[in-house]
Parts: structure tokens; sequence; C-alpha cells
């Protein structure tokens, strides 16, 4: 009788086994590659949770902010709207709607208005009187595509193009040029801390794909927020954090504007507004 009972149990799970490798190595989803991400480091300041948090409640995952010369805010939501908050009365204000959830990076024209970014349309412009038009949706035939490099309009190395800064501690987001010339970068965790291991193995990548409950353990966007101000010639001046997204995490962007970073993120509803000089 017991050595039906492990005749049994070793057949069972030999099944279990080959199910699982046809599972993972054969109905996969994905074609793996391999990335070599490193651990981040362990240093934590958390002044990210000392945020003052704009417009809470309003604001669907606003992933970029952006400041004009006049001291107004502007936001664009994932529910379509584009928002501002007037330096003079502190209410947001539904400016401009578009009929998209794709909204991202925001910058303001030299002319007046701001250029936003939607994945689906392109790159649009959008003015007080005209509303939004598509500036450019398509290079060479092909769907507009974002990347973040350097590329030089004059100078010794005009006309080339190089890495500005690498081996950060996450994915660059957004990059925003700052007052005194620098720049400040949102960072995103890729990965939960301890898992970077999954990355360079395709095992483990089949493994996480086959078995999608597997994805929220191993994925890091909404457990903490990172920025950091990087210099010109690509020296990290200062790193600030939510080392366990008690606050405020997937941070997509910083603006620096009179002395207080202003922060986007794809997991909150609301702008975050830090004093810099108490950070």
């Amino acid at each position: 009788m017991a050595s039906n009972l492990i005749r049994v149990s070793t057949s069972l799970v030999l099944v279990v086994l080959v199910a699982l490798t046809v599972q993972i190595f054969y109905i996969s989803p994905i074609d793996p590659v391999l990335l070599d991400i490193k651990p981040a480091p362990s240093t934590k300041d958390n002044q990210l949770q000392n945020i003052i948090k704009l417009g809470e409640g309003l604001l669907k995952e606003p992933e970029d902010v952006v400041v004009d010369k006049e001291g107004t805010l502007y936001t664009a939501t994932r529910d379509g709207w584009i928002k501002r908050l007037r330096r003079n009365n502190g209410k947001w204000e539904n400016w401009k709607h578009i009929d998209s959830h794709t909204l991202l990076g925001i910058a303001t024209a030299k002319e007046g208005g701001l250029i936003v970014c939607d994945t689906s349309k392109g790159l649009l412009k959008v003015t007080e009187e005209d509303g939004f038009s598509v500036l450019v949706s398509h290079v060479n035939g092909s769907q507009l595509r974002y990347r973040c490099l350097r590329h030089w309009l004059e100078g010794a190395n005009k006309g080339t193009t190089d890495i500005f800064i690498e081996n950060l501690p996450g994915a660059p987001d957004n990059i925003n040029l700052a007052p005194d010339g620098s720049f400040w970068i949102a960072l995103i965790q890729l990965t939960s801390e301890g898992f970077e291991f999954v990355h360079n193995y395709k095992i483990t990548k089949h493994l996480v794909a086959s078995f999608p409950r597997l994805i929220n353990l191993v994925n890091g966007c909404k457990k903490k927020a990172t920025v950091v101000n990087v210099a010109t010639n690509g020296r990290i001046i200062r790193k600030l954090d939510d080392s366990d997204g008690k606050v405020i995490n997937f941070v997509t962007s910083a603006v620096e504007f009179e002395d207080h970073l202003y922060l986007g993120s794809l997991n909150s509803n609301f702008v975050g507004k830090l004093p810099l000089y108490s950070a």
C-alpha cells in the first residue's frame, strides 16, 4: 500500500513538473531579453515623505508637471484633462480637455501654450485660443518613439549624441532643467529590492510571465519614489526618496521652481510639493 502511494505521489510530482516546464518554456507569452540590473543603493533619506499634497483627490495620475513664467502650475492627467493651478488663487482649474488617456510629459512653449506628449496621438501643441493640434506623430513613416539621450546642438560636439549619465539607481523618466543649470531626473524602481536577479535569467523571466500574479511581487514601481539632481557633467548632486512609498511612489517627474520641487506620479491623485531649503 505504501509503495503504491509513493509511486502515485512520484507520478503526480513528475506530471506537475512536466506541466510547469511546458508552461514556462513553450507557452510563455514572451521572448525574454536579459538585463543586468544592479541592486539600488541602500542609502535612504525619505525626504519625499515631507511633501505637501496639492490638489489631493482632484488629479488622476498626474504624470508630469510644468510651471510657466507667470508661476502657473500645469499638469496632464490620465482622464484627458490639462489642469492648472494659478499662483494668485490657489484653486485648480480644468483648463483644456483632450480625448485621451495617455497624456504624459508636458513643457511650456517659447511662444506660449504647452507642448504635450501623448503616446497615442504624438506631440501636441495646446494653447488658450486654439485648443490642441498635432505637431508630429510619425518619423520616417514610423510612430513616434520616446528615448532619453543627450544631443549636442552647438559647440565642439555639435551634431553628436552620447550618454549623459548611466548606472542610475533606477530607470530614468522625465528630465527637467533646474534654475542653476543642473537637471532633476525622476527614477522608477522597476524591480522590487531583492528581485533584481529575475532579469538575469531567462527561466525566471519566463516564470514571471507565465504566472501573472508574480508580477506584482517583482514590480517595484509602486513601492518607492526617487529623484536625483544631476550636474551637467553627469555627477549626482543629491538624491531624495520615499524609500517605502509611504507618502508618494511611482514618481515620474520633478520640476524645481522658486526653491520648491514639484512632483508628478502615475500612482497618485495629487502633485507633490517639497520645500528644497529644508530637504
